[in-house]
C-alpha cells in the first residue's frame, strides 16, 4: 500500500454527517444516495484543500510560472491538465529553468494545478527528501522532443531511471512516454510545473510507485483481507443521534445500546472472532416477527436459490424462532457454502469501503436489531435485514460471485463509477427480480426482508424492465416511497456476463483478481503478473481435461 495514496484518503474522509443540513440529497440512507453524497463532499474537501495550498503558494517568496488549474472528476487516474495557448512557452525555454512568477496574485492562484498543491503540501508535512517518481508525457506531434525532456529532468538534478514509450490511444495525442526518475519533491514540482510549458506535450501526469513514492491522483484501496481494518474509520455514526426521525431519537436506552454495539463493531480487527451480542428480549421479539413474515412470503414470492438455502439454515437451527442468530454461527455457514466471510460494522459503511469488502468475498454487517416501535421498517440496514435478506443468496455459489465482481469493480473506480456501481448494487443485490418459470420472483435483499415493498414489486404496479447494466447505472433512485420501476434479470448467470461486459469500458487502467490463497487481491499491470496468472490457468485446463477424458471413459 502506497504511504502517500493513504495520506490521500485520509486527506479527503468523509468528515461530515450524512444529513440533509449537509447536502445529503434524501431522508432515508441509501447506498446510492451514499455514493452522491461522498461524491459531493469530497469535491467540496479537495476544492478547500487546493485553495489553501495555493494561497500558500502565492505566499511563498518564489513562485515559479504554473499553468492553469483544471480538475476531471471522470478518471483518479490520468487527469489532461489543462493548456492555455495564451501561457504556451517556446519549446525552446524548456531547457531552462522557469523564470519567477509576474506579480499577479489573481493569475498565480487561478493557475496551480490540482497535482503541484497537493505535492506542495506533501512538501511541507513530510520534507524535501529524495523521492521515485513516474511521470507520463504525453507527445502531440511525434517524440522530437523528448531529448529535451530528459535534458531538463537532469538540469532538476534528476536521476532518470526508466524510459518507455508507447503510440497513444487519445486523439491529438501520438506517443505516450514513461519516464521514471528520483529527485527532491521540490526539484518534481518545479518539473512538473516546466513541462507543462511545452508546446509539444499535451499533458503531463504524476502516476504512482508502489515504493517510496509520491502518489496525489491513485486512490488507495484495500490489496489484502486484512487492510478491511482501514475501511470503518469512514463510517458515519449511530444514526439514532443524528436523526429526529429515526425511531429511536427520543429513547436513551436503544441509543446507549446502539453506542454499545456500535464501540465492538470498530475494535474488531482482522482474524479475530465475530463478538457475541447477548440480545435482550425486545429485540428477540422483533426478530421473531419479521422471522415470521418471511417465513409465510418467502415460499411463494422468493427465488428457488433462496428459499433452498433458507430451508438448510433452519435445519442447522442458525434460523429459528426465539434467538438472534450470531454473525460468528452464520460466518461459519457462509465460509462452508462460497468463502464469503462477516465482519461486524457499527453502522453504513461509505459506499466505496462498502462495495471494496465484496471483493475480499465479506460481507459488513450490523449486529444492531431496528428499534421495537418499526418492527417492519428501518431507516438503516440491521442485523435482521442482513441476516434475512443479504446472507441466505451470500452462500449460492452464483449470486456469491456476482456479488465478488460487483465488488472488484469498485477497486480504484472514479467517483461517478462508484456512483452507477452503487446503483447497479442497489438495483440488484438490494431491489432485484428475477426470472423463474416464466414468473417473477424476487431475490434482493431490500425486498425479503420487507414485507410490503415485496408484495408491491411483484405487482402489476410497477415497471418490470430486464437488466443491462449500463442503463440500470443511470436510473434515478426513488426513496421516498416503493420504487415505480425494477430490474428483471434471467438468471444470475445472464446478470453475471452483462455486468462483466459492462465493467470492462471503465476508466481504470488495470485489472485485478481476487486471489483465495493469500486473500489478497492482485493487480494485473505487468508482464510477469500476467504469466503467473497464464500458469495458473494452464494447470486449471490440465484439471479439466483430465476430467473430461475421465468422464469419457465411464
Amino acid at each position: 500500500m502506497a504511504l502517500a495514496a493513504q495520506k490521500n484518503r485520509e486527506m479527503f474522509a468523509i468528515k461530515k454527517s450524512y444529513s440533509i443540513e449537509n447536502g445529503y440529497p434524501a431522508r432515508r440512507r441509501s447506498l446510492v444516495d451514499d455514493a452522491r453524497f461522498e461524491t459531493l463532499v469530497v469535491k467540496q474537501t479537495k476544492q478547500s484543500v487546493l485553495e489553501e495550498a495555493r494561497q500558500r503558494s502565492n505566499d511563498s517568496e518564489c513562485n515559479p510560472d504554473i499553468l492553469d488549474f483544471h480538475q476531471d472528476d471522470s478518471s483518479p487516474y490520468l487527469e489532461e491538465p489543462y493548456t492555455d495557448s495564451e501561457h504556451e512557452a517556446d519549446e525552446s525555454n524548456l531547457e531552462h529553468k522557469p523564470r519567477a512568477a509576474e506579480n499577479n496574485e489573481e493569475d498565480k492562484d487561478q493557475f496551480l494545478t490540482e497535482e503541484e498543491a497537493l505535492l506542495g503540501q506533501d512538501i511541507e508535512q513530510r520534507g524535501n527528501e529524495l523521492q521515485n517518481a513516474s511521470l507520463l508525457a504525453c507527445f502531440r506531434d511525434g517524440i522530437g522532443g523528448l531529448a529535451r525532456v530528459l535534458k531538463t529532468v537532469e538540469n532538476y538534478s534528476g536521476v532518470i531511471n526508466h524510459v518507455e514509450s508507447r503510440p497513444s490511444k487519445d486523439n491529438g495525442v501520438q506517443f505516450d512516454v514513461l519516464i521514471r526518475v528520483e529527485m527532491t519533491r521540490q526539484n518534481l514540482l518545479l518539473l512538473l510545473r516546466s513541462l507543462r510549458q511545452s508546446a509539444s506535450l499535451a499533458g503531463v501526469t504524476l502516476l504512482q510507485e508502489e515504493t517510496n513514492s509520491v502518489s496525489v491522483k491513485d486512490p488507495w484501496f484495500p490489496r489484502h483481507a486484512s487492510d478491511l481494518d482501514n475501511c470503518n474509520h469512514l463510517m458515519t455514526k449511530y444514526e439514532p443521534e443524528l436523526d429526529m426521525n429515526h425511531p429511536g431519537f427520543s429513547d436513551k436506552e436503544y441509543r446507549a445500546r446502539r453506542k454499545m454495539i456500535a464501540e465492538i463493531a470498530f475494535a474488531y480487527k482482522y482474524g479475530q472472532p465475530i463478538p457475541h451480542i447477548e440480545y435482550v428480549q425486545t429485540e428477540i421479539d422483533t426478530w421473531n416477527a419479521v422471522f415470521g413474515q418471511v417465513c409465510d412470503l418467502a415460499p411463494k414470492h422468493a427465488c428457488k436459490e433462496y428459499n433452498i438455502i433458507f430451508e438448510n439454515l433452519k435445519k442447522e437451527g442458525i434460523f429459528r424462532v426465539g434467538a438472534v442468530p450470531q454473525l460468528q454461527e452464520m460466518n461459519d455457514f457462509l465460509r462452508r457454502h462460497t468463502g464469503f466471510t462477516l465482519r461486524p460494522a457499527a453502522g453504513l459503511l461509505t459506499s466505496r469501503d462498502f462495495l471494496a469488502s465484496l471483493a475480499f468475498r465479506v460481507f459488513q454487517s450490523t449486529q444492531y436489531v431496528r428499534h421495537r416501535t418499526s418492527p417492519y421498517h428501518t431507516p438503516e440496514p440491521d442485523c435482521i435485514h442482513e441476516l434475512l435478506g443479504h446472507m441466505p443468496l451470500l452462500a449460492d455459489a452464483s449470486f456469491a460471485q456476482f456479488s465478488q465482481e460487483i465488488g472488484l469493480a469498485s477497486l480504484g473506480a472514479s467517483d461517478s463509477e462508484i456512483e452507477k456501481l452503487s446503483t447497479v448494487y442497489w438495483f440488484t443485490v438490494e431491489f432485484g427480480l428475477c426470472k423463474e418459470n416464466s414468473q417473477v420472483k424476487a431475490y434482493g435483499a431490500g425486498l425479503l426482508s420487507a414485507y410490503g415493498e415485496l408484495l408491491h414489486a411483484i405487482s402489476d404496479k410497477p415497471e418490470h424492465r430486464p437488466f443491462e447494466p449500463q442503463l440500470t447505472a443511470i436510473q434515478p433512485y426513488q426513496d421516498q416511497e416503493y420504487q415505480p420501476i425494477y430490474y428483471v434479470a434471467e438468471s444470475f448467470e445472464d446478470a453475471k456476463e452483462k455486468f462483466r461486459r459492462w465493467v470492462s469500458d471503465m476508466s481504470r487502467p488495470f485489472e485485478v483478481r481476487f486471489n483465495p490463497h493469500t486473500e489478497r487481491v492482485e493487480v494485473l499491470d505487468s508482464v510477469d503478473r500476467l504469466d503467473a496468472l497464464v500458469s495458473q490457468m494452464n494447470l486449471e485446463m490440465l484439471h479439466l481435461t483430465n476430467a473430461i477424458k475421465k468422464l469419457k471413459a465411464r
